[in-house]
């Protein structure tokens, strides 16, 4: 259902253990748009995409602004980058970086949502692109990662490829939000990217991604019709068919033949 009221953090926190909250990534202020329609509880994009379009297109969907890791490389960096992505329209800021750096943008009043499980800007430490924490060993590192951000003040982790009953477990054991990514239904929300609910990818899916659309498909339709029409606009510059008279300004007889009467000969 499409909300009428700006979400704060204090009423998503409120909805933890109540109901499933909705998150997508959307990079356009068309996604964010269609987005808010739907009634989405969440829109997460990434900082340089948080301008007054964007926030006027997502209406009352709380946005939630990547800020991209190794772009900042200190606490001061990340806490400029969060209150300009705040100031833009953002309500909150979404960073992999280390407790220290989150402890100190939550000192200065900005809420942030980190980041455990599989974490794409680190992944060279736990293996690639692959499940995090299908050992006891491992689910157990997952569980405090997860407390060092609950201890450093973030309002809510994403939990990226996590085995479902590690998840709803630590779900249980932390007061933020975990927002779902392959992590199961156990946990406060479910996240996916636009791209993969539109299927405008080619090639891989991750496993706990679902197609609803198949937009690849219609690029492609698109992409050769607009080839075919930009193949009939040359010929038709080529054999004269374009420009024709519907294409062009007239100028009555007499105002042109005026008009050649004050011109030198040609040459």
């Amino acid at each position: 259902m499409k909300k009428t009221t700006r979400a704060t953090v204090a009423d998503l926190l409120a909805e933890k253990g109540k109901r499933q909250l909705v998150q997508i990534f959307c990079a356009t202020p068309d996604e964010a748009a269609a987005a808010h329609a739907a009634g989405i509880d969440i829109i997460g994009t990434e900082e340089q995409f948080v301008t007054p379009a964007f926030r006027e297109a997502a209406g009352s969907a709380f946005i939630t602004a990547g800020l991209i890791y190794g772009a900042h490389v200190n606490a001061d960096e990340y806490i400029r980058a969060g209150f300009k992505a705040m100031n833009a329209g953002a309500d909150a800021v979404y960073s992999a970086s280390s407790v220290e750096i989150i402890a100190r943008m939550y000192a200065e009043g900005l809420p942030v949502v980190g980041h455990v499980g599989l974490i794409p800007s680190r992944r060279t430490w736990t293996g690639g692109f692959k499940a995090v924490g299908k050992t006891a060993e491992t689910a157990l590192r997952v569980y405090e990662a997860t407390k060092r951000l609950e201890a450093a003040g973030a309002i809510a982790v994403e939990m990226e490829v996590v085995p479902d009953r590690v998840a709803a477990e630590i779900s249980k054991r932390t007061t933020m939000l975990v927002i779902s990514m392959g992590g199961g239904p156990g946990c406060d929300g479910q996240y996916l990217f636009s791209e993969d609910i539109l299927g405008a990818n080619e090639g891989h899916y991750p496993r706990h991604c679902k197609r609803y659309r198949d937009f690849a498909a219609e690029h492609r339709r698109l992409q050769a019709e607009r080839t075919a029409a930009f193949t009939e606009f040359r010929r038709d510059v080529e054999t004269g068919v374009y420009p024709a008279p519907e294409h062009m300004v007239r100028i009555e007889d007499a105002d042109f033949d005026a008009f050649l009467s004050d011109l030198p000969r040609p040459g």
